[in-house]
C-alpha cells in the first residue's frame, strides 16, 4: 500500500467539533505557542516564512507536522504532548495550529480503518526526522500543562543499571510526565541499557550527565535525544564481559560489532565502541568532553544540570 498523503483525508471539522485531538490539543498546545513556545523562540502562528524548499508539498508537510503531533501524543497518552519540531514547522512555514489539529483528527480517523494502519504508523514514524530536517531542529518531546505552561521535568536516576532497570525507569518517566532523565551510574545491563537508550530516543526524550557515567551508562547517554554534559561529568568505557556461554574470541566479536551497531544506530561515531574494545574491563577510558563532542556522544556542554 502506499504511503498516504495528506490529499487523501477529510477534514475533520474546526476544533470544538469534538474531534478526539481537537477538545484538548488545541487549547494546550496554542496557548503554549501564543505564550512564546518553548526555549525561548517566540512563535507565530499562523504566520512566518511559507516558501517551502523545492519538490516539497505543503498539504503533505501539514501531515507529516500532524503526523508527528500525533506520534508524541500517542507514545506518551499525553494530549498536551507535542514535538519541538511541530513548533518550528508551524511557525517557519505558517501554518494553523488549528489545521493541524483537524489534519491530526483525519489521520485518527483513518487509522481506524485496519488497511492503512501500516501505512500510517511508517507516516508516523519519520514524520518527526523529515520536520527536523526541514527546520534544522533537533526533535525533542515537549509538555504542555493544563494551564498552556512548558513543563520542565526531568527524572534523576542513580545506581547499577540491574534487571529490569528500563522498565523502572521508562515508568517513572511517564508517570512524571517527563522530558528527560538525569542519569548517574557504574553501568551494568548492556541489554538494559539499550532498551532503555531505544525508548529515549524514539520518545524524544533527553538524557544529561553531571556526575559519573561509565561502561553500560554510557549506552543510556547515547539514546538521549539532545545529549548534555558538564564539565564535571565524567564518561567512561571499557570492553563489555564476555558471557560465560561464549568463548572469549567469539563473545569479544559480537560484542564488540553489536556496540558499534547500536552507535551507529543512535548516530554516534562508532569509534567510541573501537575504543572501549581496546581498554581491559578492570580499567577504564575517561572520555574527554572533547571527544564526548567531537563523537556525537554528547550534543551540548552545558554549565549545569
Amino acid at each position: 500500500m502506499p504511503t498516504p498523503t495528506a490529499s487523501q483525508y477529510p477534514r475533520s471539522g474546526r476544533p470544538g467539533s469534538g474531534g478526539p485531538v481537537a477538545r484538548a490539543a488545541i487549547p494546550l498546545l496554542f496557548l503554549a505557542l501564543i505564550l512564546g513556545g518553548c526555549g525561548g523562540v517566540g512563535i507565530r502562528v499562523g504566520s512566518g516564512d511559507s516558501a517551502l524548499p523545492p519538490g516539497t508539498d505543503r498539504d503533505d508537510l501539514l501531515t507529516s507536522i500532524a503526523a508527528c503531533h500525533l506520534r508524541r501524543v500517542l507514545q506518551n497518552n499525553d494530549r498536551g504532548a507535542t514535538d519541538t519540531v511541530v513548533i518550528a514547522a508551524i511557525e517557519r512555514y505558517g501554518f494553523e495550529v488549528e489545521d493541524m489539529v483537524d489534519r491530526a483528527n483525519a489521520l485518527t480517523l483513518a487509522a481506524a480503518d485496519p488497511a492503512a494502519r501500516g501505512s500510517l504508523r511508517r507516516l508516523a514514524g519519520n514524520a518527526c526526522e523529515r520536520l527536523a530536517a526541514l527546520t534544522n531542529t533537533t526533535p525533542g518531546l515537549v509538555r504542555f500543562d493544563r494551564g498552556g505552561q512548558v513543563g520542565n521535568t526531568w527524572v534523576v536516576v542513580n545506581g547499577e543499571i540491574h534487571e529490569g532497570f528500563a522498565d523502572e525507569v521508562i515508568d517513572k518517566l511517564r508517570q512524571e510526565r517527563a522530558i528527560g532523565l538525569l542519569i548517574t551510574s557504574p553501568g551494568g545491563s548492556l541489554y538494559e541499557a539499550r532498551r532503555l537508550g531505544r525508548y529515549l530516543r524514539q520518545n524524544g526524550l533527553r538524557v544529561g550527565v553531571k556526575g559519573t557515567c561509565t561502561s553500560a551508562c554510557v549506552d543510556v547517554l547515547a539514546g538521549g535525544i539532545e545529549r548534555y554534559v558538564t564539565r564535571s561529568a565524567k564518561l567512561g568505557i571499557h570492553q563489555s564481559r564476555v558471557p560465560k556461554a561464549l568463548s572469549s574470541h567469539e563473545g569479544g566479536q559480537l560484542s564488540v560489532v553489536a556496540a558499534a551497531m547500536y552507535l551507529r544506530e543512535m548516530g554516534i561515531d562508532d569509534v567510541v565502541a573501537l575504543a572501549a574494545a581496546s581498554v581491559p574491563n578492570d580499567s577504564m577510558y575517561w572520555i574527554s568532553t572533547a571527544e564526548a563532542l567531537e563523537t556525537g556522544l554528547a550534543t551540548k556542554l552545558v554549565d549545569s544540570l
